[in-house]
């Protein structure tokens, strides 16, 4: 049996009992814990600390785990009696009233200490901080007797200092060394609006101001300015900041910076020490807001309890603030920066303003002043990382001021029974009705029924709108399908958790977020295997066994198990001595059927797998990559070079782009195409990106489809050198591998999103770049696979030791 080790948390405040609450219910019994704390109460709230000075709380109304809780858990607890020496070689700790505990784990939580100005004269009676019951007594017993406050600092705690004074009956002036309140929380617009109605309900501000002096002799009398004006008040309040408390870390020799060090696991450098709170520094960041030092306890519970962890990976932050009746949130990064587009919306009648910002289509920031009702969905959305476009307005707004209500659910209604909705497998609108009257209520059961969305997913909107029309409220899928039956989490919650816990492998992923599977599927692995080649192309290497037969063996498999070699020939343009290296290698291999493909290369058909070594070696070309998710082809007509009616030089341009981008991975294979006039001879405009030379320059088509389903791609620009040819379409492919779907075609992936929105996204010259620099450091990484199986001969004998596997079908 284990034996029961002793856990010592200093500090008693919401993080580090937090932390002990979790472990509690993770594995209880498995600690003997004891807690010092430095004030005489139990566990309270502090953030609630201003409405026990607004004289809407008591003490009693903010305390989270009263004395019982203590009890109830068997925790020893010392209140008033804060640790003042640590012995990390002894592992013991001694507190003020001479209390020595010896400890197995030591947890460091205590917290900050509000930050005062080293002004001449701080130290004066009637100058204090914001951060304890003691301060807010303190406040409370000088309003009896004195009226005259002012609060340094127009943060957060400033204004909720301010307002409470203010009900306490003092006149309160706050003083802000910047230019507007509230600048680490708001926005300049919504700053503004605030300060009025806070100056209508009897602040005053002093803005743009620095204190250099307190005045008085034994108590505050006022403050001097640094431009030589001063004020009168008899009660000065820092709201400047907070520091972290690392005193006693210091003097135990633990590693600190600004807070305590601590590594994704809560660990100082000690082992058997850790630190969580507003005491410790994770990735040189220290948090002031609880919800980031929630997320810290969680991890180190999970870690003490002997459970697997991700770690903590730092948090995004939000703020939510009710002053004065007056509704504030922001969150993420809402300040209008290079490469960010906003959207603003402003009332100054109604009191109400709302802004959005957005960068590369996702949300990263929002401000809302007066309606706050969209702040959990808004912050949900920044944490997540999703696509927003085309619903920028919705988001700001509510409601999309250019789509009528209920036409969608209208158009489905009229929709006759018979008509298909998935045209890959032949399913009409009366198949999924049946499905639903059969007991279907998800679009997943609706595909194992009927196989509609199962192929390309194009029909999966239709497909949700009707289970919503025959379902209605009873429909049970609210949440996003999973990529596939082995989990719940869609694309955007799996690319999230990869990045932020620094996931490597594909087991790793599937371990760590919960696969129903553990081996996975032939779905999920591949997808998997892309996205973590996509988000760490220098670090993760590719997982073979992850990827789909032809991928595997670098070939096209045929229906009767052959394969067919493909050699790339760049913009279709070859020379007498390589069709002689082709024909020689066809004779001598017997090669059933030498083709042209649609994309102007040879096709050699008919291939033995153990012969396809051989072949490659011979023909001594590079993979034309005619079998994988990557760069199949560019083709290209004979532009200026030859054609009277040429333009530009198509085969020069074409044969540039294919030499840039080929084995490029992707999520779906991508095809492009370079024509030389606009009477397109190279079908540039139903490529998944094709270039079209104009006078004077060159038109860039995206989102097109030639297949089963015919797609004209769409204008995305027009550009006038080669060189911004290949920047935007470098910018363009980057853009497709890190946001759609896998499997998805681009033109799938444009119809979804709407070219209007990639656009956004790529007008911005610094974004375009850095797209650029991700694609290069992706293809620097990449490698011809018919010249490493030459030379490698391990893999050589996969050629011809392993049975003949089966396709599997993409």
């Amino acid at each position: 049996m284990k034996d029961i080790q002793k856990l010592v948390l200093i500090g008693n405040g919401m993080a580090g009992i937090r932390t002990l609450e979790h472990l509690l219910k993770l594995a209880p019994g498995s600690y003997e814990i004891t807690v010092f704390g430095a004030e005489p109460h139990p566990n309270y709230n502090r953030i609630m600390l201003s409405s026990v000075l607004a004289g809407g709380a008591g003490l009693q109304d903010i305390v989270i785990n009263d004395w019982s809780w203590y009890e109830d858990n068997n925790i020893r607890l010392y209140t008033d009696d804060p640790v003042t020496a640590i012995d990390t070689e002894k592992q013991q700790v001694t507190s003020r009233s001479g209390v020595c505990i010896s400890y197995d784990l030591l947890l460091l939580a205590t917290g900050s200490k509000a930050f005062i100005l080293p002004l001449p004269g701080a130290d004066k009676d009637g100058v204090i901080g914001f951060r304890d019951i003691r301060d807010c007594e303190t406040m409370m017993e000088t309003a009896k007797t004195h009226k005259k406050a002012a609060v340094i600092g127009a943060g957060l705690l400033g204004l909720e200092a301010a307002r409470g004074l203010l009900n306490l009956g003092m006149n309160v002036t706050v003083i802000h060394i910047n230019g507007y309140i509230m600048d680490r929380q708001l926005d300049e617009a919504a700053s503004l609006m605030l300060r009025r109605e806070l100056e209508e309900q009897g602040m005053t501000f002093l803005v743009n101001k620095r204190t250099a002096a307190i005045t008085g002799r034994r108590r505050v009398e006022g403050l001097k300015f640094a431009d030589g004006s001063e004020l009168e008040a008899d009660l000065i309040v820092m709201a400047v900041g907070i520091k972290p408390d690392i005193e006693l870390a210091v003097s135990a020799g633990i590693p600190v910076n600004r807070g305590i060090i601590v590594n994704d696991y809560m660990e100082t450098n000690i082992p058997g020490i850790y630190a969580v709170g507003e005491c410790a520094e994770h990735r040189e960041i220290t948090y002031g807001l609880v919800a980031p030092l929630y997320e810290q306890g969680g991890v180190l519970a999970q870690r003490l309890a002997g459970m697997e962890t991700p770690g903590y990976s730092g948090s995004v932050t939000s703020t939510r603030l009710k002053v004065s009746g007056v509704d504030v949130f922001s969150a993420g990064d809402y300040k209008d920066e290079p490469g960010t587009r906003s959207l603003r919306y402003q009332d100054d009648i109604g009191g109400v303003y709302k802004k959005i910002v957005i960068k590369e289509e996702k949300l990263i920031g929002a401000v809302l002043f007066g309606d706050t009702s969209d702040g959990a969905m808004l912050f949900s959305l920044i944490k997540s990382g999703e696509s927003v476009i085309g619903r920028e307005k919705e988001l700001l707004l509510g409601f999309n001021p250019g789509q009528p209500e209920a036409s969608g659910a209208m158009m489905l209604e009229q929709m006759p029974d018979d008509e298909i909705v998935c045209g890959c497998n032949g399913v009409s609108k009366g198949d999924i009705g049946e499905a639903v009257a059969a007991g279907c209520r998800s679009v997943g059961e609706i595909k194992a029924c009927t196989k509609a969305s199962a192929s390309c997913g194009g029909c999966k909107p239709l497909v949700e709108g009707l289970l919503q029309l025959y379902a209605g409220a009873e429909a049970g899928e609210t949440m996003k399908e999973g990529i596939c039956s082995c989990t719940t989490l869609d694309r955007e919650a799996i690319i999230d958790g990869i990045r932020e816990m620094g996931l490597k492998s594909v087991k790793e992923v599937m371990n760590v977020l919960g696969w129903n599977e553990p081996e996975g599927c032939t779905k999920c692995r591949p997808a998997l295997n892309y996205y973590l080649g996509m988000l760490w192309p220098l670090d993760y290497e590719d997982e073979k066994e992850s990827r789909f037969t032809n991928e595997r063996y670098h070939a096209n498999i045929q229906k009767d198990g052959t394969y067919s070699v493909v050699p790339r020939i760049y913009g279709g343009v070859t020379s007498p001595a390589d069709l002689k290296k082709i024909a020689a290698v066809a004779e001598k291999y017997n090669v059933p059927l030498v083709k042209f493909t649609g994309g102007q290369r040879l096709d050699l058909l008919g291939v033995k797998k153990e012969d396809l070594p051989g072949i490659w070696a011979e023909l001594d070309m590079p993979s034309g990559y005619a079998y994988g998710k990557t760069l199949r082809t560019v083709k290209t007509c004979v532009g200026n070079t030859f054609c009277r009616f040429g333009t530009q030089d198509a085969m020069g341009m074409g044969i540039r782009l294919e030499k840039a981008f080929e084995r490029l991975n992707a999520p779906s294979k991508v095809k492009l195409a370079v024509s030389g006039c606009p009477r397109n001879c190279a079908e540039a405009t139903i490529k998944d990106l094709g270039v079209v030379a104009i006078d004077g320059g060159w038109g860039i088509y995206v989102g097109g489809n030639g297949g089963i389903k015919v797609r004209a791609a769409e204008l995305l620009c027009t550009v006038k050198t080669e060189d911004e040819v290949m920047e935007w379409t470098g910018a363009y492919l980057q853009y497709y591998r890190e946001q759609a779907n896998w499997n998805e075609r681009t033109a799938h992936w444009v119809e979804r999103v709407g070219v209007e929105s990639i656009k956004q996204a790529l007008a911005n010259a610094e974004t375009r770049k850095q797209l650029v620099t991700r694609i290069e450091e992706t293809l620097s990484t990449t490698t011809d696979p018919w010249h490493e199986i030459i030379h490698n001969e391990e893999l050589r004998k996969n050629f011809v030791q392993l049975p003949e596997l089966k396709p599997v079908m993409e």
